[in-house]
Parts: C-alpha cells; sequence; structure tokens
C-alpha cells in the first residue's frame, strides 16, 4: 500500500507503528515526484485530495494524512496551515520546523492558556470492484504548548508540545515513546485496524 508522503520523518514513524503488518511504500517508491495539491480548507479534504491524486493517477491503494496542531487561545489555529504557520506569518521558508516554532511561541507570548490538540486525519482510498473507495481515520491527543524547547528527538512541532498524559514533550519521549501515544499513531491504529 502507498502511503502518499516523500517525508522521511513521517515514513519511518507510519513503518515502525505499522511493523510488518503492511508494507508501505512512499511516492517517490512508485515514481511519483510531482507536487500533490492540498489546497482544502480541512484536514479530511486535504488528506482525501492526497489519496485521490495517487489512486487514480497511478492506480494503487493509497492512504495519505493531514495534521494539525489547534490552540485553543489562537482560536484552534493554525490547524490545517500548521506546516506553513511559520512562512505565512514572516518567520521562514515553507515547511520549516525552526521557523513554525518561533511564529507559534512568539504568538503564545503572555498567554496563559496553552492547551491545545494535534489531530491527524488519515484517508484511505482503495480500488473495488464498484470503483474507488473511501475511509477516513482520526486520532487526537491533547496537550499544551511549552514556553521553552525540551527534548532532542522526533521533528516539526515536537519539543514544545508536551502530551497531556505523560507530562513530556513529543521530543523528550523518544521514537517509542511518542508512538505509543500520537495522533499519528491512534489515527494509524483504526487504519491498521480496518485493514
Amino acid at each position: 500500500m502507498v502511503f502518499a508522503t516523500n517525508n522521511e520523518h513521517k515514513l519511518r514513524e507510519i513503518r515502525q507503528i505499522l511493523g510488518t503488518q503492511i508494507e508501505i511504500q512512499s511516492l517517490a517508491e512508485i515514481g511519483c515526484t510531482e507536487e500533490i495539491p492540498e489546497d482544502s480548507d480541512t484536514l479530511e479534504g486535504n488528506a482525501l485530495q492526497k489519496a485521490r491524486y495517487v489512486a487514480e493517477k497511478y492506480g494503487v491503494d493509497c492512504f495519505a494524512d493531514d495534521t494539525g496542531l489547534h490552540v485553543d487561545a489562537l482560536d484552534g489555529a493554525p490547524g490545517v496551515y500548521t506546516a506553513r504557520f511559520g512562512t505565512m506569518n514572516g518567520f521562514g521558508d515553507s515547511h520549516d520546523a525552526t521557523a513554525n516554532i518561533r511564529c507559534l511561541l512568539s504568538k503564545m507570548e503572555g498567554k496563559d492558556n496553552r492547551q491545545c490538540r494535534f489531530r491527524t486525519v488519515i484517508a484511505l482510498v482503495q480500488h473495488t470492484e464498484q470503483g474507488l473507495e473511501e475511509h477516513l481515520f482520526e486520532g487526537i491527543v491533547e496537550g499544551k504548548v511549552v514556553t521553552t524547547l525540551r527534548g532532542e528527538n522526533g521533528f516539526g512541532y515536537d519539543p514544545v508540545f508536551e502530551v497531556e498524559e505523560t507530562g513530556l514533550t513529543f521530543a523528550e519521549m523518544g521514537p517509542e515513546g511518542k508512538n505509543a501515544v500520537s495522533h499519528r499513531a491512534r489515527a494509524v491504529a483504526r487504519l491498521a485496524e480496518y485493514l
């Protein structure tokens, strides 16, 4: 099955979560090098857009994810714009994790309510005798935005997202710890259960 990503961090994380249950191929492994559009205003829309594109163009079963960090004090932002948050606010290049974190911490200065959640939506598009069949799977983890970076592991916002149930940031947990409780792990578990 194809996972519609070329993000090595995500690919490694998904493969670790699924183990040997399902063989996962990346976009590069099926020869997909084009930029897949994701211009929906919802996580569900973006995930479906990517999975449909690959399933239709390459004739393979495919799943895609989209993840958003939803911060209460920022009225749910960055949400669907999580990966581009820094760039949109003048903090650096597209998909730059350091810029995204700097932007988030800047916008959170002086705010007492630091509650937030990570939400991942996975869209699965499969070929059936009746045509393409679509399914959505969701994973959510509650937490808070910490004031300073903590931990050396992970990627993206991991050093500033403290998981409510552990008191640790994703970056402090390491891969096994994160994969036990993360939003992506929870969505992937639902996908795996369905498959």
